[in-house]
């Protein structure tokens, strides 16, 4: 894979028509549009930070376990063991929101019905056809791959594009009227809409509120660590893969930005909007966009959201060999497999597909949103905060890419931030995740402690004498 492509499949995995998309209510119906105003620039900042001290560190370690041997280098095997379960979780987590999501989309955008009124047998049919389709794919390659993610970079700068410019010329220009106010008034839609399809349950406190629309951010703002899942497979990673992370960073941030800036703008009227719930993003495309258009702009979105998923089977597939390939799965010898004819991860592939489809059919989209958002992000920060204990101690040679005198004082703000993004994801209506995050720490703890501390051997002797080198 080359610099483009590495930059790409770290795009395609961001994505913000699918996660921007389909978590814009969890914004929207928030603070209104101060949210994508005021809190996608904040949370931005933040996935920034985390970036850029990761960038720091894979370019130190480029190697396919990405975070997982980024942490048993700087912290020893307990460490890289954790960050490895944390990591492989929250892909897989999010491989299940983005295929439900793409369901969701899917159903509202051509009957116009909540989700939840619809067929649930059909829906669950449909993710599962979706997901092994998707596992197809990257069982045949990354060369097919690879092209797909190439396509999908392109194809989400178009689509975004054109979205933006249908609101700006059919919302702004010829409806509202440009109100600048909209990105930055804190309107408190919690309690929206009444009844049992409320977004968030009612709060007084807008500015709690505004905290837990950062939600929509933190999840879409995720998956920038595949070009590190794709290092053996990436020329010149050292350099390629942290200059892919960052720039996927700052590119899907600050067009996710104006595209759902636009999106906001161009709203007929904000409160009838959060009235229609998990239905306000779709209801503003319906009102703005004419009819001759909104089929193909639809399509767009779905292809863009399906092409993410892809992306996502990749990086957690490369991340369940690596961690089998060491031993630190169950069944690591079949994992570990890889084809003969595809020279792809097989079994890992349809692993990770078969784990996502028991976390989709029966955990509902912004539960899985938000713990995918916890244990990805946990697995981000988890070494950078051992680079920030290790560093000029045991960790002085760094690689060709690094932000210098500032991975402290950031590697510091991720390790604040990432405490702030839990208490927001175990919030109602995600309340249940207290309990699957909760309990997994339990059971890791359990497990590493009672079995696999005596038992784990670590990354294979030619991946620790690279990490030596470096």
């Amino acid at each position: 894979m080359g610099p483009f492509s590495t930059f790409a499949i770290s795009m395609s995995t961001i994505c913000i028509l699918a996660g921007g998309v389909t978590s814009f209510p969890v914004g929207f119906c928030s603070v209104g549009g101060a949210a994508i105003g005021l809190g996608w620039p904040l949370e931005v900042l933040f996935a920034l930070a985390v970036a850029l001290t990761m960038g720091q560190v894979a370019s130190a370690f480029p190697t396919a376990g990405g975070a997982y041997h980024w942490s048993y280098t700087l912290g020893g095997k307990g460490w890289g063991w954790t960050t490895a379960c944390f990591s492989l979780a929250g892909l897989v987590t999010a491989l299940a929101a983005v295929n439900v999501g793409l369901c969701r989309f899917v159903v509202s955008g051509i009957t116009g019905q909540r989700p939840e009124e619809f067929h649930p047998m059909v829906q669950h049919a449909a993710l599962i056809l979706i997901t092994l389709s998707q596992a197809f794919i990257n069982h045949r390659g990354i060369r097919l791959t690879s092209k797909l993610s190439d396509f999908n970079g392109f194809l989400i700068v178009v689509v975004a594009l054109v979205l933006t410019i249908v609101m700006v010329v059919f919302g702004v220009a010829l409806k509202t009227g440009f109100d600048p106010t909209r990105l930055f008034l804190l309107e408190n839609f919690s309690g929206l809409p009444e009844g049992n399809d409320q977004v968030w349950p009612r709060h007084e406190n807008e500015y709690w509120v505004f905290a837990l629309g950062l939600l929509l951010p933190a999840y879409t703002l995720t998956g920038f660590d595949v070009s590190a899942q794709t290092s053996e497979e990436t020329i010149h990673a050292a350099r390629a893969v942290p200059r892919g992370i960052v720039r996927a960073v700052i590119v899907s941030g600050l067009a996710g930005w104006i595209v759902l800036s636009a999106v906001v703008l161009a709203a007929p009227d904000m409160r009838e909007a959060a009235e229609k719930g998990d239905l306000c993003f779709i209801w503003i495309i319906d009102q703005v966009t004419p009819r001759w258009l909104l089929g193909p702009l639809y399509v767009g979105l779905v292809v863009a959201q399906y092409l993410c998923g892809l992306a996502v089977v990749t990086s957690a597939s490369r991340m369940a060999y690596a961690f089998a390939r060491d031993g630190g799965t169950p069944m690591s010898r079949y994992l570990r497999r890889v084809s003969p004819t595809r020279h792809s991860p097989s079994v890992a592939i349809w692993t990770v597909a078969g784990m996502t489809v028991l976390f989709a059919v029966p955990i509902s989209y912004s539960t899985n949103a938000a713990i995918c958002a916890i244990f990805l992000y946990l697995s981000y920060v988890l070494p950078t905060a051992l680079g920030l204990l290790a560093h000029g101690r045991t960790w002085t040679r760094m690689g060709p890419w690094h932000i210098g005198r500032w991975y402290r004082p950031l590697a510091g703000l991720c390790v604040l931030g990432c405490a702030g993004l839990i208490v927001i994801g175990l919030q109602p209506p995600n309340d249940i995740a207290i309990w699957i995050v909760g309990g997994s720490a339990v059971v890791l703890a359990g497990l590493w402690f009672g079995y696999k501390r005596q038992r784990f051997p670590g990354p294979p002797a030619e991946i620790l004498a690279q990490l030596r080198r470096v």
